[in-house]
């Protein structure tokens, strides 16, 4: 018996974390266990103090030592505890144990859930705020397999009580939104900060599973955490599923690269091919320790007034294709996205970008919000050994190349580019193909649209197959 709003009476439009916790209560068919680990049992407590827990919690534990939890939930390879395998180990055991358990016979119409959590609250030197993996595995029909939600968090708040607090409220806005909001994703990824704030955390990784999400593309669940102001940046991986930036960048060599990829053109391709060599042949970088990403910014895609998720998802396609990982950032100075990746890492970073970005870089009217104006923001982004490697552009008018040699910014910043310039910050990418200069997304972009010929040619190898395949970007094979 699958569960539906439908004949539900009507609830205010966020109702209380007590309000939901007693309506799972009271529903008969919910019931499940909880194991939380790190912070306390916040959730399973919320469901206790709102009345009627007997008919929804089967079990609530926590294995706090690690001998006790090892010996239950098995030993990680990597032996760390706050991870998402961790989690994923504890959503399989606790559900095996239900069915083991439970007899489906004596409750054919229990829809059976576990919900987990793996966390690390803020430590005695405030030094690290914490973080944690949060998850539920449940039916939506007795019949059907488990679906799945797994999410990573990153506590901001300063006191680990309320750090456990704020946990627990998430716990039941999750397992709410997992049996009540499911029809509607993305309403269901809203709800999280239903009686919380932004202040108190940061959710910045969600994938869904299960055959009730069968058709939810991640990657475009990602891209509703950044709209709803719930992180800052989300990035997935060449399989379309959401990956951990802290995971996927921790202590790696970073290499950027920021672009429309609308599509993904021969000049992109050459871009990324010779910064990456070029960024391999620095000191301390290996390639085992590299971590190459291709950076969408919030406001490239909202910039046609408003975000259109299909043509995101026509940009993520190509990309991924290629065998890409992908990060949307909301970060649209360089300066912030570097922060961002330093708090991951102490290895070599470096930026490629085309000439316009790099003129924008020296740009004064971008970093009026900052007190200590362009000079504030060049001590971030160079603070430490950062290097931008310029791809040229093709003066068609003049036909001449600009380089950093002959690139022309404001006369007030003249002296300012002339000292990163000539202290080793930016370099040319020398090894450029001259024949594909001329190639820009923009003209590839109408080109599909109004059915032209020829733009096959300005893309990678097999990208123009995929657009055709799936109809990319407005592709139609009626036009002409």
């Amino acid at each position: 018996m699958a569960i539906s709003l439908k004949g539900d009476q009507e609830m205010s439009s966020v109702p209380t974390t007590k309000s939901k916790a007693l309506r799972i209560n009271l529903n008969s068919d919910i019931y499940g266990t909880f194991a939380e680990i790190g912070a306390g049992q916040e959730t399973a407590r919320n469901f206790f103090r709102s009345g009627a827990a007997s008919g929804t919690i089967a079990k609530a534990m926590s294995a706090y030592d690690k001998d006790f939890s090892d010996a239950i939930y098995g030993v990680e390879t990597d032996n760390r505890y706050v991870t998402e395998s961790r989690l994923k180990r504890m959503l399989g055991h606790e559900i095996g144990l239900m069915e083991d358990r439970l007899s489906r016979q004596k409750h054919p119409n229990k829809l059976f859930f576990s919900y987990a959590n793996t966390v690390t609250t803020i430590d005695f030197a405030r030094k690290f705020k914490g973080h944690g993996w949060v998850g539920i595995r449940f039916q939506l029909d007795p019949l059907e397999d488990y679906n799945e939600i797994v999410l990573h968090l990153r506590f901001k708040e300063t006191d680990a009580r309320l750090q456990q607090e704020t946990l627990g409220i998430l716990g039941v806005n999750l397992i709410y939104g997992a049996f009540y909001l499911n029809d509607n994703p993305k309403e269901l990824i809203k709800s999280f900060y239903d009686n919380l704030g932004s202040h108190q955390i940061e959710i910045d990784m969600i994938n869904f599973s299960g055959p009730r999400f069968m058709y939810v593309d991640n990657r475009l669940m990602s891209l509703q955490l950044l709209k709803n102001g719930m992180t800052n940046a989300v990035m997935f991986g060449p399989d379309g599923n959401n990956l951990l930036p802290a995971q996927v960048l921790y202590k790696k060599n970073i290499l950027a690269l920021r672009g429309s990829f609308r599509p993904v053109t021969k000049v992109n391709m050459n871009m990324f091919e010779q910064s990456k060599k070029m960024f391999l042949q620095e000191d301390k970088v290996e390639e085992s320790k590299t971590q190459i990403i291709f950076e969408i910014t919030l406001s490239n895609l909202s910039a046609e007034g408003k975000i259109n998720e299909r043509d995101f998802l026509d940009r993520a396609e190509l990309l991924c294709s290629l065998g890409q990982n992908v990060m949307i950032t909301n970060f649209q100075q360089y300066f912030k996205l570097v922060e961002y990746l330093s708090e991951f890492t102490k290895e070599r970073m470096a930026l490629a970008m085309g000439v316009h970005n790099m003129v924008q870089i020296f740009d004064e009217k971008y970093y009026r919000d900052l007190s200590g104006g362009i000079l504030e923001a060049f001590g971030k982004l160079f603070y430490r050994d950062l290097k931008v490697y310029m791809y040229p552009y093709h003066d068609q008018e003049n036909d001449d190349y600009i380089t950093s040699e002959n690139l022309k910014v404001h006369p007030r910043m003249k002296e300012l580019y002339k000292f990163f310039k000539n202290n080793g910050k930016v370099l040319d990418i020398q090894d450029f193909d001259k024949k594909i200069l001329d190639i820009f997304s923009r003209t590839v972009l109408k080109m599909i649209k109004n059915g032209e010929d020829g733009w096959e040619q300005m893309l990678p190898e097999g990208i123009s197959e995929i657009i055709k395949q799936k109809k990319l970007f407005g592709y139609s094979r009626t036009k002409k």
